[in-house]
């Protein structure tokens, strides 16, 4: 089944009632307690947006992060009664797309969520030669009529340079629209182009797709064939 939302939360009550206010206001939203509950849910559902509380009864809202970082790149709202700048470095750096202090008015986080869930569901540009699809929409890349697998992060990677196609893209801007990180470093980056590389590129070592733009940044060119 598909929804819009998923809420990960331990405090039932709050959880409960939060997604009840979303589903009186369309949008259709489904609840786990635990970390546990959560993993179990997504291998029988879909959804488009989760918003995670860091303290789970059975684990960290952290580790759930990271684990679900590795196969889907949906965005990921922390929620939590922690106030921490610590928590909010935490919660960005490894993948979380905002972070919302409980205790929270349900009409402004509904505002959010609303905000986010039409950002993500908005149509984005595709690359296609013929060789290489990308297609940012379905989160797919073929090669040679083959899906292709690349980490969570490593195609959104991927699908920013191809949504910014033929102009030069500064690692400055990669890491904070990709990353949503200023302290992201360029050995992390260069390791996930070089992973990318190895998988689109006839060549990863002379690549034509993603071009290095020596000092500036790189640059995803159509001329990979």
């Amino acid at each position: 089944m598909n929804y819009d939302c998923l809420i990960v939360d331990d405090e039932k009550l709050l959880c409960d009632s939060t997604a009840e206010y979303f589903n009186l206001f369309g949008i259709k939203t489904a609840t786990a307690y635990s970390t546990g509950e959560c993993l179990s849910f997504l291998e029988h559902n879909k959804t488009c947006l989760l918003l995670l509380d860091i303290n789970l009864g059975d684990g960290s809202g952290f580790a759930l992060c990271r684990k679900l970082r590795e196969t889907t790149d949906i965005p990921i709202l922390f929620i939590s009664a922690r106030s921490s700048d610590d928590d909010k470095i935490i919660a960005l750096n490894i993948g979380g797309d905002d972070y919302i202090q409980k205790p929270y008015s349900l009409g402004v986080l509904f505002a959010k969520v609303k905000a986010v869930l039409k950002r993500y569901r908005k149509t984005s540009p595709s690359f296609s030669d013929g060789r290489l699809t990308v297609d940012i929409a379905k989160r797919q890349l073929i090669l040679h009529g083959e899906i292709k697998k690349l980490k969570a992060l490593e195609f959104k990677l991927l699908a920013y340079l191809v949504e910014n196609r033929d102009r030069v893209v500064g690692k400055r801007e990669l890491f904070e629209k990709v990353w949503e990180d200023k302290f992201t470093g360029d050995g992390t980056l260069n390791v996930h182009i070089r992973r990318i590389r190895e998988v689109i590129e006839p060549d990863a070592n002379n690549p034509k797709y993603i071009v290095t733009v020596w000092g500036e940044g790189y640059r995803f060119d159509g001329g990979g064939k």
